[in-house]
């Protein structure tokens, strides 16, 4: 603001003084703009606990990343057929329209016009003092051109270019976000799969156990107090199944809703454990953000959009050149539109000189310079959450691995106590509640462990989708080749 308002007083007089500040001015803004740098990143330099590697998992296409072929299968239908990826695409080509009216008024307009009039005159309006009609018939060419002389226009249409560009990346943020939402629905599905199966072969052992005490009791060799805990051990395992099937219900409809289209999954159970062995998954160094992260170079795009916009705004201060130049035929009569000397033409070259407008170019400028700031704001915003979901993903992947390994240590001791607990049961050494408290504390730590190896590959899925994975359809320089796997045995 202060500098367009520098740029009146300093001609003492001289309009060529003007028009010198006005020029270096301009072209200060449009070198400023053409060397632009997005501002330094609001983060640490690395991922704590991260060793350093080169490369990210975040450049590795989705393809190569999920091993499953019916995951990958359930991926591209999503990618086909989710309405929010049809929304973003509709999006794009809004954006692509709106480039392309911008681009257009860079250009000559051409156009053709045809007009026919006719009119009175009355008596006392008439030179001759009787009452005239005539008519005038016209066939013209016309063209008009404003001058960019100031960059306006150009900064205008790149304001547009970098808003296409980002509604591009968001396009792909989408794809990213649609593509680990699938995973983690598919993962929770292989979840259910494996913890139904579980807790329909211990209903199937429960059963015979129930069936051995029921004849004990009968037969008067066991208690009434024994069968009806081997019923409740029972129950709690149907009640489990149940359950367990409800919320397969619902996460297989919230699937069909990511997929677009109703899914069919291949018959189970597929377990965890055949998604793969484990490969480590290189996060990168931070800035890496920048170049996979579709919702950082989106930011990035917006900001460079906003600091186009300041340009324009800048340049609206000074005046508009605008030329425009007409020729055909004009003629009295119809028939005589194309005779000889009906030729007409016109040339109007004209210069719009702001005066006053009561603030509206100042409010314009300090509009941009305000969305510039957001604009600002809201990239550092974006790499700092970009940050914490990579610095997230990988503390739980951490900390989920360390309890699979504690969870699978005291799986072994009470599979070992389950054991134990039979034998003294089955020689007399101790009650049915001892087997029971042992049997539930074994079907709890089963159901656990799959629920933590299920939440390990989920912390794997999302430390590829904040690492910007998935984006592309292929990465353009993969790594060495990893993938989706749970942690080794």
């Amino acid at each position: 603001m202060d500098q367009i308002k520098s740029v009146s007083a300093a001609a003492p007089g001289r309009g060529g003084g003007a028009v010198l500040v006005a020029v270096s001015l301009i072209l200060a803004g449009c070198a400023s703009t053409a060397s632009f740098a997005p501002p330094p990143l609001p983060t640490p330099q690395t991922f704590s606990g991260q060793p350093e590697a080169k490369g990210s998992v975040g450049a590795v296409g989705w393809r190569d990343f999920f091993q499953d072929p019916q995951l990958r299968g359930l991926i591209e239908t999503a990618l086909a057929d989710n309405r929010d990826v049809r929304i973003a695409a509709a999006r794009l080509d809004e954006a692509r329209a709106a480039l392309r009216i911008e681009s257009a008024a860079l250009y000559p307009s051409l156009d053709g016009v045809a007009t026919s009039t006719r009119g009175r005159t009355p008596a006392d309006l008439s030179i001759t003092g009787r009452a005239q009609t005539g008519g005038e018939y016209r066939s013209v060419l016309s063209a008009g051109w404003e001058i960019d002389f100031w960059g306006r226009l150009r900064a205008s249409r790149q304001a547009a270019l970098q808003q296409y560009l980002a509604t591009d990346e968001a396009r792909h943020a989408v794809a990213t976000s649609l593509i680990a939402q699938v995973a983690g629905r598919y993962l929770l599905e292989r979840e259910y799969e494996e913890r139904i199966a579980l807790a329909r072969r211990t209903v199937a052992s429960r059963e015979e156990s129930l069936r051995i005490l029921r004849r004990r009791y009968e037969v008067g060799a066991g208690s009434k107090l024994e069968m009806t805990q081997a019923q409740t051990l029972l129950a709690q395992a149907r009640t489990a199944v149940e359950a367990l099937d409800q919320d397969q219900a619902v996460n297989r409809h919230a699937l069909a809703v990511l997929v677009g289209r109703p899914v069919e999954m291949a018959s189970g159970p597929l377990q965890l454990s055949e998604v793969g062995p484990d490969l480590p998954l290189p996060a990168g160094l931070p800035s890496e953000l920048l170049v996979n992260r579709p919702d950082v170079i989106a930011a990035e795009h917006r900001l460079r959009a906003a600091n186009a916009n300041i340009a324009a705004a800048r340049a609206a201060f000074f005046p508009n050149i605008t030329l425009t130049a007409a020729g055909g035929t004009a003629s009295a009569q119809l028939d005589g539109l194309f005779k000889g000397g009906s030729q007409a033409w016109s040339f109007t070259p004209s210069l719009d000189l702001p005066i006053f407008d009561g603030g509206r170019r100042d409010a314009n400028l300090d509009l941009s310079l305000a969305r510039r700031d957001i604009a600002v704001a809201d990239y550092e915003r974006t790499v700092q959450g970009a940050f914490r979901d990579v610095a997230d993903a990988l503390v739980q992947r951490r900390q989920l691995a360390a309890r699979i390994a504690d969870a699978r240590d005291m799986l072994a001791a009470l599979q070992e106590r389950a054991r134990l607990a039979d034998l003294r049961f089955a020689n007399g050494r101790s009650t049915y509640l001892e087997v029971q408290d042992a049997q539930r504390d074994l079907f709890e730590t089963e159901q656990a462990l799959v629920q933590l190896r299920r939440g390990y590959l989920t912390s794997g899925v999302a430390l590829y989708a904040a690492l910007g994975g998935g984006a592309g359809d292929d990465a353009s320089f993969p790594p060495p080749h990893q993938t989706l796997k749970e942690p080794a045995r």
